[in-house]
């Protein structure tokens, strides 16, 4: 019986184990919470009674509720091979009769090493184990697939610390790790038996080729505190810790290639589910103004990787590098939302201007096919403006001849008599001009000598030309940053940003989505010295810092000083 409430009365029976080998012991426990009378055992068939019964009391006191408890216990060997059933105890607890549940245990061949004979670490090794479980073993290339990792934990030991030894590196996958916010045990089975398990880490990648890849293994020490089947002296078990390495194996995934049948033209390595918009702020405009065009793909897919079509547009109209806008969040499900490229268009003259229809591919792993989106044609109406003269030539060159018709004093009789007049020849060799070019290297080497003593003080500035150095590559990447100085939030984002585009225009790598220990081993590759980097790694941390906690103005343009010097020193060594 068991209890619904804390006057109820318990009486309950537990086995150590539910399968056993011929060879090994079982220790069943008969338990309640009150004081009986009367215990009658089962007759225990199928199992001989090595020990037993032996009785043992607890009662204690917790926050002026007393906690009471009683057993009697036995210990059995299993006589035989096959399927038994411990049948119900009986006790009398205030008066009435209690009978425990019955219940099965499996008997098998001997094993090679009894459970009383294992040691701690022997136990760990059958109780404790590490799962990769991967969502498909056979995706297409750049198809997202996630990889969960859980730590399974037997009911019989407890788990009281864990470290990873050695994380994967996801070799020739794009990897994005999924936060894990809490570690909180859930209910599970394991090979069919009741188990605990913890998520212990997630991540989603994306296939960057095709064939038979290898995902490393995760590899943990972990803490375990194993029941050595003594008990203290109120009767509680006593633990044995042992540290335990366990590993998820190394698993292999299938990679399809993408069909080359119905492959389209122009097909840029899109995988997914898409929708695709081309859109733009004004179809209605004067000459010299702006307007912005915008290329949109939103879904679900590998948004991060791979790129934006690009319209084709008249020569009339003038057209500035797109601004590249990324609203994508990464889940278990994989990428999810939009990429768009922004183009600012300004026309130069009066005219219809047509923007021809343009086609985005993309290959749906669902249904496994090609699928091709086009935008409609978009027409710029230029109202205002100059003509272009190219817009007015007549390509028929019959058609464009004129008949001439004299007016006025358009044509007049050439002059019987002209009035002429001779005029002087003037020799350069002698002249003013002559002398004064003559003259004119002389005069510049007093210039040349002043040029060359100023060369010299700069080149020999060192400090000044270190500021010199700095303020240029501050104007060149941090100039967004000093606008929003003052302007907490605002400034370490356009600083953030601004480191990662430093690196990203050194490095020819996207850095934003690398963690601060990647970014540290790329710089340590390039051999920037362990100064400047750790420099590099602070500011990152600051800028990360700053999203929670309190910075003062004084601390910004410290941070801003400091990502100039950083940036100055690094330039020297890349």
């Amino acid at each position: 019986m068991s209890a619904q409430d804390g006057n109820s009365v318990t009486f309950e029976m537990k086995l150590s184990k539910p399968k056993l080998g011929l060879n090994e012991r079982l220790r069943v426990d008969f338990v309640m919470n009150r004081d009986g009378d009367n215990f009658n055992p089962p007759d225990f068939n199928g199992f001989r009674v090595i020990m037993g019964p032996s009785q043992s009391i607890s009662s204690s006191w917790i926050n002026g509720v007393r906690s009471y408890s009683k057993s009697y216990s036995y210990t059995l060997a299993p006589t035989a091979k096959g399927n038994f059933t411990i049948k119900q105890a009986s006790i009398v607890i205030g008066g009435q009769t209690y009978k425990s549940l019955a219940k099965e245990v499996e008997v098998t061949s001997a094993v090679d090493k009894p459970s009383d004979q294992m040691t701690a670490d022997d136990v760990a090794d059958e109780n404790l184990h590490l799962v990769a479980e991967i969502s498909k073993l056979d995706p297409f290339m750049n198809e997202a697939i996630t990889v969960v990792y859980k730590l399974y934990v037997s009911p019989n030991i407890s788990v009281s610390n864990y470290q990873p030894l050695d994380n994967p590196t996801y070799n020739n996958f794009w990897s994005q790790d999924i936060k894990v916010s809490s570690l909180s045990a859930q209910n599970g089975t394991y090979q069919g038996k009741p188990y605990r398990y913890v998520i212990l880490k997630r991540v989603v990648l994306y296939p960057q080729k095709s064939g038979k890849l290898e995902i490393e293994p995760l590899s943990l020490d972990v803490t375990v505190d194993v029941p050595t089947g003594r008990r203290d002296f109120f009767g509680g078990n006593i633990y044995a810790s042992t540290n335990k390495t366990v590993s998820a194996g190394n698993r292999t995934i299938n990679v399809k290639p993408l069909p080359l049948a119905g492959q389209p033209n122009g097909f840029n390595g899109a995988v997914g589910d898409f929708d695709f918009t081309v859109t733009t702020s004004k179809t209605s405009l004067n000459a010299t103004e702006s307007l912005q065009a915008t290329v949109e793909v939103s879904g679900k897919g590998n948004l991060k990787l791979f790129k934006l079509p690009e319209p084709e547009l008249p020569s009339a109209l003038e057209v500035y590098e797109p601004e590249f806008t990324e609203g994508v969040r990464t889940t278990l499900n994989g990428m999810q939302g939009k990429v768009s490229n922004q183009y600012t268009i300004v026309p130069a003259f009066r005219g219809k201007y047509p923007i021809a229809p343009i086609s985005f591919s993309f290959f749906n792993p669902t249904t496994e096919k090609y699928t091709t989106l086009t935008s409609d044609e978009i027409v710029i109406n230029v109202l205002e403006g100059p003509l272009s003269g190219t817009n007015h030539t007549d390509t028929n060159p019959v058609s464009s001849k004129q008949s001439v018709i004299a007016t006025g004093n358009q044509f007049n009789f050439i002059k019987l008599s002209p009035n002429l007049t001779s005029k002087s020849v003037t020799y350069f060799f002698g002249s003013t001009s002559f002398y004064l070019w003559l003259l004119c290297p002389l005069l510049l080497i007093p210039l040349a000598i002043v040029f060359r003593k100023k060369s010299d003080a700069i080149a020999g500035d060192v400090a000044g030309n270190k500021v010199r150095r700095a303020n240029k590559l501050a104007r060149k990447y941090l100039s967004a940053a000093k606008k929003q100085l003052g302007n907490k939030d605002s400034f370490y984002v356009a600083l953030e940003r601004a480191l990662h585009n430093y690196l990203k225009a050194k490095l020819k790598i996207e850095t934003s989505e690398f963690s601060k220990d990647k970014i540290a081993e790329l710089l340590a590759q390039k051999q920037i010295d362990e100064t400047t980097i750790s420099g590099f790694i602070a500011l990152l941390q600051n800028c990360e810092a700053a999203r929670y906690s309190p910075f003062s103005d004084v601390q910004m343009q410290s941070d801003y000083e400091k990502a100039s010097e950083v940036i100055s020193q690094m330039d020297k060594q890349l």
